[in-house]
């Protein structure tokens, strides 16, 4: 069932383009993530979706629902994980729990969320003396009490430990087998690759790859290896030994233009350990997800810094 659905979405600050005719779907029990660089669009296409923000052209369908004109409607069937949770700064989780709780007619128990988030250590803690991970966790509780329909998640990992990741991904993959449908924000790769069914790669307002992981790395592989090492190889030597030209495309990962045979990767493992040089890993016909975001944009990807937050935070239509 297609519970998303955007079609030739524009958005427009004055003259500027964010957001450049873009569509999209998303499915009940799938895990879309939208992935990008600062200033690609990204925040603005899930604040439009979220229903915070108007389009300037196209349309927006959330569980067939214009989610701008409908949000009250909308917002029972709907959850939101922002980086910044909007708590009271003096208030405890508890409270936050029971409060949140009492704005639904079949919430969650609080008891299960406690446990599912593993929030019993920091029940009677204020807010502000939480933890990063600690707010995350709890901002996950608050946007999964309600039963939603559609979650939208917005760097659900981020400052979380090991055992708190470990969580997040659980409760991920609960919300997925029961049939919700979940958008996810994410700047860390790895976590994109491991929860998502679908990633949509965004750069300058407009859509440069979708695909499931696997196909995104398997596609941009090419006949090339690429590994990783101390930044400053000598790549003329190197390129000699290989018979191959070497770029070093950003700090300490390298790129050969070579197929991946036996005995270009044995050459290749055999020059740097001669020279006592530490590899970190070879990808051999397969790129990773960082590489494929790097070759579609031409950058890293980093934190978005996202000043809307706040406002955005818990509001209610």
């Amino acid at each position: 069932m297609t519970t998303i659905e955007v079609n030739d979405l524009y958005i427009a600050y004055g003259e500027k383009i964010a957001v450049a005719g873009i569509s999209l779907q998303a499915q009940s029990g799938e895990v879309l993530t939208i992935l990008g660089p600062n200033g690609a669009g990204k925040t603005s296409t899930v604040e439009s979706i979220e229903g915070y923000r108007k389009p300037s052209k196209g349309s927006i369908k959330v569980l067939g629902l214009d989610p701008y004109v409908d949000l009250s409607k909308l917002a029972p069937s709907i959850g939101v994980m922002l980086q910044n949770g909007g708590i009271y700064p003096r208030m405890t989780p508890l409270q936050a729990l029971q409060l949140f709780h009492g704005y639904y007619k079949n919430p969650l128990e609080i008891e299960y969320l406690i446990k599912l988030t593993n929030l019993e250590g920091a029940l009677k803690t204020s807010y502000r003396q939480l933890s990063g991970g600690e707010k995350q966790r709890l901002s996950l509780a608050l946007a999964i009490i309600g039963r939603p329909k559609v979650v939208f998640l917005d760097e659900p990992t981020a400052g979380i430990d090991p055992e708190g990741r470990l969580a997040v991904r659980e409760v991920i993959r609960n919300l997925k087998s029961q049939g919700v449908c979940v958008l996810l924000t994410t700047h860390e790769l790895d976590e994109a690759q491991r929860l998502s069914d679908r990633i949509i790669i965004l750069d300058h307002g407009k859509i440069v790859a979708e695909g499931s992981p696997e196909d995104l790395m398997t596609a941009a592989h090419g006949d090339n290896i690429r590994f990783s090492a101390p930044i400053g190889l000598n790549l003329a030597e190197l390129a000699s030994t290989l018979d191959a030209e070497v770029i070093e495309e950003r700090a300490g990962e390298y790129l050969v233009s070579t197929a991946a045979t036996p005995e270009r990767i044995a050459r290749l493992t055999s020059f740097l350990a001669n020279r006592n040089i530490a590899i970190g890993d070879i990808r051999a016909g397969r790129s990773s997800l960082e590489d494929v975001f790097f070759a579609l944009t031409g950058k890293e990807i980093e934190p978005e810094e996202s000043p809307n937050n706040r406002r955005r935070s818990r509001r209610r239509r």
